[in-house]
């Protein structure tokens, strides 16, 4: 039955210098949250640093709390940057940004060479 599915959702989000795909997932017991650049992702705190650091991706986590947790892409905007690959950081991604400020860093930064 769709009742028994979990869901998960896409749109085109609009930021200064460009669009991104804002992404939610959830099922039951969890969810997780991310915004899909041309140049990388600035995701929740379930994205691992590990994996795109050695594949040279550009990923920038924030990170929600049980009484807060970041459960649509929106909610990733105001949320700070807790870590980075350092793909992330060479676009100039900082610790301590927004979530909004890392994706127009992305869009900046990820911007195909005329």
């Amino acid at each position: 039955m769709a009742d028994d599915l979990p869901r998960s959702t896409q749109r085109i989000m609009h930021f200064d210098g460009g669009s991104a795909i804002g992404m939610s997932h959830r099922w039951e017991g969890g969810q997780y949250c991310s915004i899909l650049t041309r140049a990388g992702i600035v995701g929740c705190g379930i994205y691992d640093i590990e994996t795109p650091t050695e594949f040279g991706q550009a990923i920038a986590i924030a990170r929600g709390t049980p009484a807060n947790p970041l459960c649509e892409p929106e909610d990733l905007l105001a949320a700070k940057i807790v870590d980075c690959t350092p793909k992330a950081k060479a676009l100039g991604i900082e610790i301590g940004i927004t979530g909004k400020e890392a994706v127009e860093r992305m869009l900046a930064g990820g911007r195909p060479e005329a």
